[in-house]
């Protein structure tokens, strides 16, 4: 679900020119996306919306991070920018997602946009990048549209024209790859494999399926995620379309945070069945057991960047429109300079997704999940020509196809006391906001 572009591997930079200057307030980003191929990152009405590609860089194997780190910095240096904002996002900037196994026949990638529109703090933008050699391809409809209309800085006729959104549409996703017997038997061997091996956790996904029709508006579902889920990150790069409640790390001026979320238990009814549900999660001794997995993989992951990271002594629980999880924030101050995909490359993949020990887990996850996640619990987000960025982990998502085939995904932390039945309610409880969002 690409738009016509420029590509370049890890070698070979392109020369951009970027220009950022402000709009008045644009307190809806999605109707300016393309309706079919949207770019965009919001949380709370917030955030950043991309139209057509001025680049895009692909990357692959077990290296594909740091490549795309390497590349990016390669590519700030060679651009030209003026910015008038100055605030996170404004600049130069690239959205990305990247797969979440270095076997996976899934595409990584970061694209910077030609036109970004963006939104934070009452304050509102808009960066037109071009390329400046001789690769330049021409604007998409879009973008050029946009160029048509410029008017005074920061008027209403600065914008690129706000697209009509299509007709509403209902899809039904079916259990694909694993059916629920399938996903138990999995659930069962893994936890035989925990108690008989130097194995703590693995998380196991399943998939839903469904096709979309080639004249659905996808926008359609990020409104339903950004409204139902405001909370999470709603995201939408090269067909991966979700919204995630866990940030994977988020770095700003020097300082790097993070959200560990792990350990999950379903939404009560009522007020009163509701407070027990968190009561019970918080009590839990199989979702505390999983969530300081996943909390020492990420503190693991960070000390080396960071002389003063600091964790809550107790995890939390995370209130969300389906579900209740248990997190922990992570928060300290950079101490080497590495940027936000420098940090997501020394952080995937977490414990919260893997399964620890890592290497281990990944090792099982690829015996009993007969299906590639692609991106699927990979790094999502975006990154700033500073090199400060926003990356969540890509969960609550679907895969979206150029054909229209979409696939979503699903997982449940599996532990030596875990019980197949409530592991696979629980993907169940996960799957919710794309089933709602498409159907």
């Amino acid at each position: 679900m690409t738009a016509p572009s420029t590509t370049r591997r890890a070698t070979g930079v392109t020369a951009l020119s970027v220009e950022t200057t402000p709009l008045d307030d644009v307190r809806h980003l999605v109707p300016f996306l393309d309706s079919r191929r949207p770019l965009v990152w919001i949380r709370k009405g917030e955030g950043i919306a991309g139209i057509g590609e001025a680049l895009r860089l692909e990357f692959r194997g077990p290296d594909r991070i740091r490549q795309a780190s390497d590349a990016w910095r390669a590519t700030v240096q060679a651009a030209t920018v003026t910015d008038a904002v100055r605030t996170p996002g404004t600049g130069l900037i690239a959205f990305g997602t990247f797969a979440f196994d270095d076997e996976s026949s899934a595409t990584s990638v970061l694209i910077v946009p030609e036109v970004v529109l963006g939104r934070r703090g009452g304050r509102s933008w808009i960066t037109r990048i071009t390329q400046t050699d001789d690769t330049a391809t021409p604007e998409s409809d879009a973008a050029a549209s946009s160029r048509a209309d410029r008017g005074r800085p920061g008027s209403r006729t600065d914008l690129p024209r706000p697209i009509a959104f299509g007709d509403e549409y209902r899809l039904s996703l079916l259990p694909a790859g694993l059916d629920e017997g399938g996903y138990e038997a999995a659930v069962a061997t893994a936890v035989e494999r925990i108690r008989e091996h130097d194995l703590s956790k693995v998380v196991l996904a399943r998939e839903l399926s469904a096709h979309l029709p080639l004249e659905s508006d996808v926008r359609r579902a990020l409104v339903e995620l950004a409204l139902g889920y405001p909370d999470c990150w709603t995201f939408a790069v090269d067909g991966l379309v979700g919204s995630s409640p866990e940030t994977l790390v988020r770095v700003h001026h020097g300082t790097v945070t993070a959200r560990v979320l792990a350990g999950t238990m379903s939404r009560g009814r009522d007020a009163e069945s509701d407070r027990a549900s968190a009561e019970a999660l918080a009590g839990s001794a199989k979702d505390q057991g999983e969530h300081r997995f996943a909390v020492s993989s990420v503190l693991d992951a960070l000390r080396p960047h960071s002389a003063d990271l600091a964790a809550s002594d107790e995890p939390f629980t995370l209130k969300l429109p389906n579900l209740w999880h248990l997190a922990t924030d992570i928060a300290g101050t950079l101490s080497d300079g590495s940027s936000s995909l420098d940090l997501a490359d020394a952080l995937h993949p977490t414990a919260a997704v893997a399964g620890t020990p890592t290497p281990e887990a990944v090792a099982l996850i690829r015996e009993l999940e007969p299906f590639d996640r692609g991106r699927y619990a990979g790094p999502v987000g975006w990154v700033g020509g500073d090199g400060d960025g926003e990356w969540a982990i890509a969960l609550r998502c679907a895969q979206l196809t150029e054909s229209g085939d979409l696939t979503a995904y699903a997982g449940a932390g599996i532990v030596a006391d875990s019980d197949p039945a409530r592991e696979y309610a629980e993907t169940t409880m996960k799957f919710r906001p794309i089933v709602e969002a498409f159907g």
